[in-house]
């Protein structure tokens, strides 16, 4: 029953099923694309080239986060999550030698909700040499017009550190609006922190 429900709810309104289930080519050379096992090399270079970059906004790393079944347990978390309809994740890809793509950072909706909530909540991370070039602001936008145009969703929920301002910044260059406060809403780098939420509805505009 729960699968034909959550089958039932993921229909958009004209009775089509909706996916995000392809590469999205945001601009400038950057492309979102799904998880793949060819992935692996690029995408560990780039979380170990930036994890002093990244760790004072991201859950504490373990000393097995850049190997390769942890990968493999992110593709098929990604993988099932798809099946279910409840979220999708992309790695960022740039052309750097060549034709030859890597991986320069991610994207994920996660808590997809259909029915009358039509809702997703955003998150993302930048290797550190390819951030505050504008990307993250590109990949942002086209991973929410597909998600308004394709699922049809209504509303994508995003929250991030305060004091993280280049987050606040993409967020608000894309159109999201802040909403609220929410004390000890996620543990980071292993306490909990007090974040901002923000929101940014179908209506909302696109890059400013």
């Amino acid at each position: 029953m729960e699968t034909f429900l959550g089958r039932m709810f993921a229909r958009t309104r004209n009775g089509s099923q909706g996916n995000l289930d392809s590469s999205i080519d945001a601009g400038r050379g950057l492309r979102l694309e799904p998880y793949s096992r060819r992935h692996f090399q690029t995408w560990r270079e780039a979380r170990e080239a930036s994890r002093e970059f990244l760790q004072p906004w991201e859950p504490k790393w373990r000393g097995s986060d850049t190997t390769l079944p942890e990968f493999l347990l992110r593709l098929r978390n990604d993988r099932l999550s798809r099946k279910n309809r409840s979220g999708c994740s992309f790695l960022l890809t740039l052309p750097l030698h060549g034709t030859v793509r890597g991986v320069v950072g991610g994207i994920n909706l996660s808590n997809i909700r259909f029915g009358a909530a039509r809702t997703a909540t955003l998150g993302y991370w930048m290797r550190q040499e390819h951030s505050g070039k504008g990307y993250m602001a590109l990949a942002v936008e086209s991973l929410c017009r597909n998600a308004f145009q394709q699922l049809e969703l209504e509303r994508i929920e995003a929250a991030c550190l305060p004091e993280n301002a280049a987050s606040r910044r993409v967020l608000e260059k894309c159109g999201f609006q802040e909403e609220g406060y929410a004390r000890q809403y996620l543990e980071i780098n292993g306490t909990r922190r007090d974040h901002l939420l923000y929101a940014r509805i179908a209506d909302d505009s696109v890059i400013r």
